[in-house]
């Protein structure tokens, strides 16, 4: 299975604990469909995409990640040192096809 295959899914204390809104909450967006679930061993266990994009729709559950939930450790995550962060170069869009390397033919 490749990284872009994988699926991160989580239980519904988890969730709520991770986006600072009550387990009633998540369960409702559950109740609702709003969210991509499996049933495993009577659990819920919820699809972590899903979830990020749920929160974003509703202002209330995104402000309560922000200042509950796992957005109040960003600014703690930020790195300072550049020296080992990722280059933003290599993140960038390939060339074109059919341009090769300048001075290449």
């Amino acid at each position: 299975m490749s990284a872009p295959d994988r699926i991160i899914r989580v239980s519904v204390s988890e969730a709520a604990r991770l986006f600072g809104v009550s387990m009633q909450t998540v369960r409702r967006a559950i109740a609702d469909k709003d969210v991509v679930y499996v049933v495993v061993g009577n659990r819920y266990k919820i699809n972590f995409e899903s979830l990020v994009t749920w929160s974003q729709r509703s202002t209330t559950v995104r402000n309560k990640t922000e200042h509950q939930g796992i957005g109040q450790f960003v600014q703690a995550w930020r790195i300072r040192n550049t020296r080992y962060s990722p280059n933003p170069q290599i993140f960038t869009a390939p060339p074109a096809a059919g341009k090769g390397t300048p001075g290449r033919p």
